[in-house]
């Protein structure tokens, strides 16, 4: 009999105030290996601050971010696109990798390029649409063959096809042990990707467990 999943991620305790305001108030999380984890909640709430703190980008004023040994790598692709305006997508990919020191830069920019099908043409990043640049910001993330990948609201501006696609490649990593935690306005993709659900109001932790859960609660009607 296999023991509990190992937990790559968690927060313990963890708030966050920006000058006076408060944006997160005491949370838990944890994020385990298999876990696909949907953040959800009304703008403000706090899932984009969390993420953050998840990812390193910012630290929490309280409590502690805790990452396993195995989850070293961790991806994040924030809500804005975080590019390089003035390359192309392939030089944006080849510059990170050398970053990440990931061992053939070239050959894994044009990998990822090709699976999140993102022109190659040396054209300057800024002026691919916005779903193009989400997909490459997706590509950026992909690059050190992340344990965990941090997602907020990632399918924004994305149309069908490419969401059916973006969400193709991102279960991925939950299926090969990994975990996967991203922000999401819409049920649909709360149904269709997450095994475990926490809600977000205020900054407080509203709700947290599996999915079969999330629908037998109350909680649910915070978002319809």
């Amino acid at each position: 009999m296999s023991g509990p999943a190992a937990s790559l991620l968690a927060a313990r305790r963890v708030g966050r105030r920006f000058g006076a305001r408060v944006a997160l108030v005491a949370i838990d999380f944890t994020a385990r290996s298999g876990d696909s984890v949907a953040l959800v909640g009304a703008n403000g709430a706090g899932k984009s601050t969390l993420l953050a703190l998840l990812a390193g980008a910012l630290k929490p004023t309280s409590g502690e971010i805790v990452r396993d040994t195995s989850a070293r790598r961790v991806g994040w692709v924030p809500q804005r696109p975080a590019l390089y305006s003035r390359l192309s997508a392939l030089e944006n990919l080849e510059h990170f990798a050398r970053l990440e020191a990931v061992p053939t830069p070239k050959e894994r920019a044009r990998e990822l390029l090709q699976l999140v099908e993102v022109t190659s043409d040396p054209v300057p990043a800024g002026t691919l649409s916005s779903g193009n640049q989400q997909r490459l910001n997706l590509a950026i993330a992909l690059l050190s063959d992340p344990d965990a990948l941090l997602l907020d609201e990632p399918t924004s501006s994305l149309d069908p096809r490419q969401r059916r696609r973006f969400w193709e490649i991102a279960r991925r990593l939950p299926e090969r042990g990994g975990a996967l935690v991203y922000a999401t306005q819409h049920l649909s993709e709360v149904d269709e990707n997450a095994s475990h659900v926490m809600l977000l109001e205020a900054g407080r932790c509203a709700f947290s467990g599996t999915l079969e859960a999330w629908h037998a609660s109350e909680a649910i009607e915070a978002l319809r």
